[in-house]
């Protein structure tokens, strides 16, 4: 069961100008099930998009930097579920290909400039006949306003559909920000089994969206993680259809205006992720404070967000908080001095001075782990950064569906 999960009503989901979405049912997995969707998008949109680092990347990532890199005007986006289209070397990048030139023909554009993405099984060749026999009629369903219906078609081990959406007013123009993502397991940046597709009708230039993206990346969907593993086809994709009149330029009280909404947008859609994880009955913030630098925060906040010891103990609400005092001590900061470290769970003192807090009493800490949402902090006393990661407890049932994910 998601933990404290909000769906929006769907009259608070905003359509964007600019953009259209159509979905359709191809049949990769299950007979019936929507899992192909296509957006897209106004001439003289700007796209930008962060992904995976993983060394086997997907043959619709290789396509989509590729793409990106060049200066083509993207019009299209073609998203299927089910099939990862992943570890199928040059097969499996002429099969993107392929069905990248199907939804181009339909769309009466330019083959690069559409951008594909799949989500699914590893190591299995993509059904390109099916995919190219559903696009027709995911083109004939384009409208306005299929945000929640696209958030359900790309979803995979995911219970609930994760969209976003909020509207502001700049210079008495009205702007839009709605997002989708999917993702529950394989959740560890960069980035993580996860799809991320946000879209404002504010004019942004290609740069500095592209800046933009990469910064929103580092403050969203590369601070959660479930599992500790970096999937082959995570993406994250930023359109600015400048549809609503209002332009974004670096530097202005409009740019920062729109960039904090984007930000806000893709938080929640990351955390949404999390709440969803595989399993969960946890939601975690792990913050460390006073660190000398990003580098060493988010260190130790991995160590503690990826240890199965300290995950299980969550799950079971078990305060056996000594695993994370271990897991603050193997996370690589060798000059790490843990007489001036403090950790609290929620607003509770556990540890101080390289031991135990001599006031701390096993059932303050047991009341903060029967909670829905916990709090891990740490306080390093070293310098003045912070950092954020956001992750889960691990239960029997995150076991029992990646052990029943391909039947």
């Amino acid at each position: 069961m998601p933990v404290n999960f909000q769906i929006p009503d769907i009259k608070d989901i905003h359509p964007v100008s600019g953009v259209k979405i159509g979905i359709a049912s191809a049949g990769i997995k299950k007979a019936g099930k929507k899992d192909i969707t296509v957006f897209q998008f106004t001439q003289g949109t700007t796209v930008a998009g962060v992904f995976t680092t993983n060394r086997f990347c997907a043959a619709p990532v290789q396509i989509c930097k590729q793409r990106l890199a060049s200066d083509n005007d993207i019009r299209a986006l073609l998203i299927n579920t089910g099939n990862a289209n992943a570890g199928t070397g040059e097969t499996g990048y002429q099969n993107a290909l392929n069905t990248s030139a199907t939804l181009a023909q339909a769309l009466q554009v330019e083959s690069d400039q559409v951008l594909p993405f799949s989500t699914g099984v590893i190591l299995e060749p993509l059904p390109v006949d099916k995919i190219n026999a559903a696009i027709p009629s995911a083109v004939a369903n384009l409208t306005d306003n299929e945000w929640f219906n696209a958030a359900h078609s790309i979803m995979t081990t995911d219970t609930v559909p994760k969209v976003s959406s909020k509207q502001i007013q700049i210079e008495g123009k009205t702007v839009t920000v709605t997002g989708i993502s999917k993702g529950a397991g394989m959740i560890r940046p960069n980035m993580a089994t996860m799809l991320g597709f946000v879209a404002t009708d504010a004019a942004i230039s290609k740069k500095a969206l592209q800046q933009l993206t990469v910064t929103i990346a580092n403050q969203s969907f590369n601070r959660i993680t479930v599992d500790g593993d970096t999937s082959t086809n995570d993406s994250f994709i930023i359109a600015a259809t400048g549809q609503s009149g209002v332009e974004a330029i670096e530097g202005t009280a409009a740019f920062e205006a729109i960039a904090q909404v984007l930000t806000d947008i893709s938080r929640e859609l990351a955390q949404k992720i999390v709440r969803d994880a595989e399993g969960a009955t946890k939601f975690i913030t792990v913050q460390i404070d006073e660190a000398k630098n990003s580098e060493e925060a988010l260190k130790i906040a991995y160590a503690i967000a990826h240890s199965p010891l300290v995950k299980t103990a969550f799950f079971a609400s078990d305060p056996n908080l000594g695993r994370i005092l271990a897991a603050i001590g193997y996370a690589g900061v060798q000059d790490l001095d843990t007489s001036t470290l403090k950790l609290y769970l929620g607003n509770v003192l556990v540890a101080v001075n390289g031991g135990r807090n001599p006031d701390y009493k096993e059932e303050q800490g047991q009341a903060v782990m029967n909670e829905a949402e916990i709090l891990v902090r740490v306080v390093l006393g070293r310098g003045h950064t912070s950092e954020t990661v956001y992750t889960c407890d691990f239960s029997h049932d995150y076991v029992s569906i990646n052990a029943d994910y391909r039947s």
